[in-house]
C-alpha cells in the first residue's frame, strides 16, 4: 500500500488516496490534463498497484503512454445468470481439479465480491395480452431452469463473497444503475471510487454514474474474481462533445440509434468515450444510462459520464441513502472526479455531435449501428406495398411484412422513465380513440426493474398499456436476449407457408439476424412508444410518420395524434417516480438474512442426466494438452462481421438441430427444449451450439458453385458439404486440428465466453482475421485459442483461401510479436504470411501459454499451496 498518499477525507471519518499528488510528484501541473478515466486508474493504481512499480505505471497514465501494462482492481464482479453460471461451474470444476490434484478444494473461493443476478432465462412464453403472463412465464422459467437455480443456490452457500438476486427481480445493469453501485465506496474507513467488470457486454450502463464498469467474458471475469489483476495498457481515451438539445418528441432512444452510427464510423472501437459539452450536462441520468448501455453497439469499452448535480439527484431519486449520496459529492468534488474540475482535461481525439439534429430513428434490420430515419423506410424498400399489405390483412391474412413480436424490452430503455412513461402516454391515446394491437402481434412489457411496475401505477398508465396487449410479462431480459418465446402455433405455420416476411420490433440494444426469433427474419430496434405504435400499425411496410394507423369518426388518425408531448412527459415523470418505490423494492431485496440451512460440501454433487449443469472438462484430455499448431484444417471461412451469435446463439433451440437431437435423446419435451444460453452450463448441449445459427455464412460451405446460407461447413480433405456439428464430431474423432480464417470485427456483439469455448472444444487452436472485438479477443485466448491478425491489406480474399488449405503457425510467442502463418495448398504451394499475435499482454501470453484462465490459476494455486 503506498501510505504516503493516504490523507483524510474533509468532513469525514474516512480517508481516500490522493491520486492527484501522486501524479503531480511525477509530472506538475499534470492532474489538470488528465481525462476522467485515467483519474480514476490512476487512484486504483495509488491504493492497490505494488509500490515497487507504481511510479511506472502511473508515468503510463500521467504521460498518457501506451507502452507497458498496468494492473487494474475492480472493485466488484457483477453477473448475470448465464455467464455468472458457466463462471460458477467453471470455479466448481476447478474446485474438483484442486481436490483430484491433492489440494484443498474449499480454498478456491472469489476473492473480489461477486453479485449474480438471475435474469437472462425466462422466455416469453405468454404475452402481455395474458392477465397471468408473469406468473405462468416465472412458473415455466422455475419449471425449464430448475437443475441450473438448485446449482446457482448451492454456489451461493458453498462459495464466500457470492449474493445471489433470485429470478423475477429484474435485470442486471438496471438493479446496479438503481442500487447496486454506490458509485463512491467506504470500506475499513476508507473511501474510493466504484470499479466493476460484469459478464455481460453492457455492463457499461453504470457508466453514467461516472462508474467504470467495462463488460469482460465469462473467463476473464473468473481471472478477476479469483484475486488476479486485469492487466491493460492505458486506452484510447476520446472525448465527445455533446452540443445543442433534442428536438420536441425525440426520445433518448432515437438519440444513442443515431450516436451508435456516427461513433461506429467514428471507429472507437476499444475506446474509453467521455461525453461531455453543455448538450451531456443537460441529459438526465436515465438518458445518460441509455447512451452507456449501447457502448459495444459503437464498440467502445466505455461511455463515461462525469459526477455532477444530475448524478446527485439521480440517487436521491432512486432512494440511495442521504449519507451515501452527501459521501458521493463530497469525495467527487474533493479527489477531482467532479465535472467541474474536467473542463481542463485534454484528449488526442475529440468527437462533436449535435443532439438538436436526431430524428426519430431506427435501427435495422440486421445490425444496431444501421441507423435508419423512420422517413427513410420507404426509399430503402422497406415501408412499400401497404395496399397490398391491407388487402391481405383485409382477406384475414398476415401481410408480408408483418410485425409478429413488438416488445418493450431491455434495460436500455427501461431504466429510463422518460421512454417507458412515453410509451404508457402514447398508450392511453391510443385506446382513447380505440386503436388496436393487430391480433398477429405478439406483444410484451418487460421491464429491468420492479420499480417501473410501482411509477406505471402511479401514474395511471398500467390498464392502458395492458389493454393494448403490454401488459408485464416478466422483469427481466427476455427478447432483447433471444427469449421471446413460442408464436401462437397458427401464425407460425402461416408463415411457413407463406414463407413470409416477418419482423420484430424491440426497445432492445442487439437485432442481429437470427437473434430475436428463429421466425423473424429481421428485427429492427426503436422507443418504446415507436414499439407501441408498429403494434398498432402490425407490419413493417408502413411509414410510422405519415401513413394512416386508422380512421376514426372520419379523421385520418396518424402518429402525431397519439404521441405525447414532451411537456406531458416529463410532467407524469416528476409526479409518478419516487425514492419510496425504489426503496420498497431494493431493501427487502438486499436484505441480508443468515442462512439458517444445512451446509453443503465443498465439491458440487454433479447431476449425471442434466443437460444444464456439468462437470467441464477443461483438465481433460486434449484441453490439458499442448497446441501444436501445426497442420490445422480449416472449420469455417468466414466473412466481416461475424458475431458471438453467430458463433454461440442464445436464442430458442429447434428440434431439428443438433443440441435440439441431442436433448430429444436425452429425454427433455420439446416444449422444454428452453434457449440455447440456458444451457451453457452443460458442455455437451452447449458444444452443439457452436455455429449453429441458421443465418450463418460460411464460404466454404459451397453447393452447386453457391454459398449456402445455415449451420453447414465443408470437411476435407473429402469436400463434403454437411451441418456444422458433424464436421466438428468428425474432426474430433480424426484428432484434428483446427483454425478459424474470418474478415474484419470478428466476434462482435454478447460477450459470451461459450462463442470461444465452443471452438476450442472443437478443437480450433487458432483464428486467423482482419480484426477482432475486443472482448471476444480476450476470452479466445482465456480458453487458450490465439488469435493471429492479418496485416493492413492482407484478407483471405487477397491469399484467394477456400478451405481446402492446411496450416501451420510459426515463431516465439511474445506480446504483439510478428508469427508465420504457413498455408499448405492443396496443389503443393506453400505461401508464408506475416501476422501480428495479438497476446497483446505478457500476462495474455502466459494465461495462452498455461492453456487458458482456469488452467493458469491451477497451476498458480498449487504451486502457492506447496510452497506456504
Amino acid at each position: 500500500m503506498n501510505s504516503q498518499y493516504r490523507k483524510n477525507l474533509p468532513g469525514t471519518q474516512l480517508d481516500y488516496f490522493d491520486a492527484r499528488a501522486a501524479a503531480e510528484a511525477i509530472q506538475p501541473g499534470s492532474w489538470a490534463k488528465l481525462p476522467y478515466t485515467s483519474r480514476v486508474h490512476a487512484e486504483n493504481l495509488v491504493r492497490k498497484c505494488d509500490p515497487a512499480i507504481l511510479t511506472e505505471c502511473l508515468t503510463q497514465i500521467v504521460e498518457g503512454k501506451q507502452e507497458r501494462d498496468f494492473p487494474w482492481f475492480p472493485a466488484r464482479v457483477v453477473c448475470h445468470d448465464i455467464l455468472g453460471q458457466t463462471a460458477l461451474v467453471d470455479l466448481a470444476g476447478l474446485r474438483d481439479a484442486i481436490a483430484d490434484q491433492g489440494g484443498d478444494p474449499a480454498q478456491v473461493n472469489p476473492v473480489v465480491p461477486v453479485q449474480l443476478i438471475v435474469d437472462h432465462s425466462l422466455a416469453v412464453e405468454c404475452g402481455g395480452f395474458d392477465p397471468q403472463a408473469f406468473e405462468k412465464n416465472r412458473a415455466i422459467e422455475d419449471r425449464r431452469n430448475e437443475d441450473r437455480f438448485h446449482f446457482i443456490n448451492w454456489t451461493k452457500k458453498a462459495f464466500k463473497n457470492i449474493e445471489v438476486i433470485q429470478p423475477g427481480n429484474g435485470i442486471m445493469h438496471q438493479i446496479n444503475l438503481e442500487k447496486m453501485s454506490p458509485v463512491i465506496h467506504s470500506d475499513n474507513g476508507l473511501a474510493y471510487p466504484d470499479t466493476c467488470v460484469g459478464t455481460d457486454s453492457h455492463t457499461p450502463h453504470v457508466d453514467a454514474l461516472g462508474v467504470i464498469a467495462v463488460g469482460v467474458g465469462g473467463l476473464e471475469a473468473e481471472n478477476v474474481m479469483l484475486g488476479r489483476a486485469s492487466w491493460m495498457r492505458l486506452p484510447e481515451i476520446v472525448g465527445v462533445e455533446l452540443t445543442g438539445k433534442p428536438a420536441e418528441g425525440i426520445t433518448a432512444t432515437d438519440v444513442v440509434l443515431s450516436l451508435t452510427e456516427f461513433l461506429r464510423q467514428s471507429k472507437v472501437v476499444g475506446a474509453y468515450l467521455e461525453f461531455r459539452g453543455e448538450g451531456a450536462s443537460a441529459l438526465t441520468l436515465g438518458d445518460r444510462a441509455t447512451i452507456s448501455n449501447m457502448a459495444p453497439e459503437y464498440g467502445a469499452t466505455a461511455a463515461m459520464f462525469f459526477i455532477d448535480q444530475q448524478t446527485i439527484d439521480y440517487l436521491k431519486l432512486t432512494g440511495r441513502d442521504d449519507e451515501q449520496v452527501k459521501l458521493v459529492e463530497t469525495y467527487a468534488k474533493e479527489a477531482g472526479l467532479w465535472a467541474d474540475s474536467l473542463k481542463t482535461a485534454q484528449y488526442k481525439r475529440v468527437l462533436s455531435f449535435d443532439l438538436s439534429t436526431v430524428v426519430r430513428t431506427l435501427a435495422g434490420p440486421s445490425n444496431p449501428h444501421r441507423r435508419l430515419p423512420v422517413s427513410a423506410l420507404a426509399e430503402r424498400g422497406i415501408a412499400v406495398d401497404l395496399d397490398k399489405a391491407r388487402a391481405q390483412e383485409a382477406d384475414g391474412q398476415m401481410p408480408d411484412g408483418a410485425v409478429i413480436i413488438a416488445a418493450i424490452t431491455s434495460c436500455t430503455n427501461t431504466s429510463n422513465p422518460r421512454n417507458v412513461i412515453a410509451a404508457g402516454l402514447l398508450a392511453r391515446n391510443a385506446n382513447k380513440l380505440g386503436l388496436t394491437r393487430k391480433p398477429w402481434v405478439k406483444s410484451s412489457l418487460a421491464p429491468g426493474s420492479k420499480t417501473v411496475a410501482l411509477y406505471l401505477d402511479e401514474a395511471g398508465l398500467t390498464a392502458d398499456l395492458e389493454q393494448l396487449g403490454f401488459g408485464i410479462v416478466a422483469f427481466a431480459c427476455t427478447t432483447c436476449n433471444g427469449m421471446s418465446g413460442a408464436l401462437d402455433p397458427v401464425i407460425q405455420q402461416e408463415i411457413i407457408d407463406r414463407d413470409l416476411y416477418a419482423t420484430a420490433v424491440l426497445s432492445g440494444n442487439r437485432n442481429f439476424d437470427g437473434r430475436i426469433h428463429p421466425y423473424a427474419k429481421q428485427a429492427f430496434l426503436a422507443s418504446p412508444p415507436l414499439v407501441v405504435a408498429y403494434a398498432i400499425a402490425g407490419t413493417i411496410r408502413f411509414d410510422i410518420e405519415k401513413d394512416v394507423l386508422a380512421v376514426v369518426d372520419g379523421k385520418e388518425i396518424r402518429l402525431k395524434d397519439i404521441w405525447p408531448s414532451d411537456e406531458e412527459i416529463d410532467a407524469v415523470v416528476k409526479a409518478a417516480v419516487k425514492p419510496e418505490q425504489f426503496r420498497k423494492v431494493y431493501i427487502p431485496m438486499f436484505a441480508i438474512q443468515e442462512d439458517t440451512g444445512p451446509k453443503v460440501e465443498p465439491l458440487y454433487d454433479w447431476r449425471e442426466m442434466s443437460t444444464y449443469i456439468r462437470r467441464p472438462p477443461y483438465w481433460e484430455g486434449a484441453l490439458a494438452g499442448e497446441r501444436t499448431l501445426k497442420g490445422m484444417r480449416p472449420l469455417a471461412v468466414l466473412p466481416d462481421n461475424i458475431t458471438t451469435d453467430h458463433l454461440s446463439p442464445s436464442n430458442a433451440i429447434m428440434m431439428d438441430s443438433a443440441a435440439g437431437e441431442y436433448l430429444h435423446k436425452m429425454g427433455l419435451p420439446e416444449e422444454d427444449f428452453n434457449s440455447y444460453a440456458t444451457h451453457r452450463g452443460d458442455h455437451l448441449t452447449a458444444q452443439r451450439a457452436t455455429f449453429a445459427n441458421p443465418q450463418l455464412v460460411n464460404e466454404m460451405a459451397v453447393v452447386n458453385g453457391e454459398v449456402k446460407k445455415g449451420s453447414l461447413t465443408r470437411i476435407e480433405p473429402e469436400g463434403k458439404v454437411t451441418r456444422m456439428w458433424e464436421a466438428i464430431e468428425t474432426y474430433m474423432d480424426r484428432k484434428q486440428p483446427l483454425i478459424i480464417v474470418a474478415g474484419a470485427d470478428y466476434g462482435q456483439g454478447s460477450s459470451r465466453d461459450w462463442a470461444a469455448k465452443g471452438v476450442r472444444l472443437a478443437g480450433v487452436e487458432a483464428i486467423a482475421a482482419e480484426g477482432f472485438e475486443r472482448i471476444h479477443r480476450t476470452n479466445l485466448i482465456g480458453m487458450g485459442v490465439l488469435p493471429l491478425e492479418f496485416k493492413p491489406g492482407t484478407t483471405r480474399k487477397t491469399l484467394g483461401l477456400d478451405g481446402t488449405e492446411t496450416y501451420d503457425v510459426v515463431g516465439d510467442l511474445t506480446p504483439r510479436t510478428d508469427l508465420t502463418l504457413v498455408i499448405n495448398r492443396r496443389n503443393g504451394e506453400r505461401v508464408e504470411v506475416p501476422m501480428t499475435c495479438r497476446l497483446d499482454t505478457a500476462e495474455e501470453v502466459s494465461v495462452y501459454e498455461a492453456g487458458g484462465v482456469l488452467q493458469r490459476f491451477a497451476q498458480d494455486f498449487l504451486e502457492s499451496t506447496a510452497t506456504a
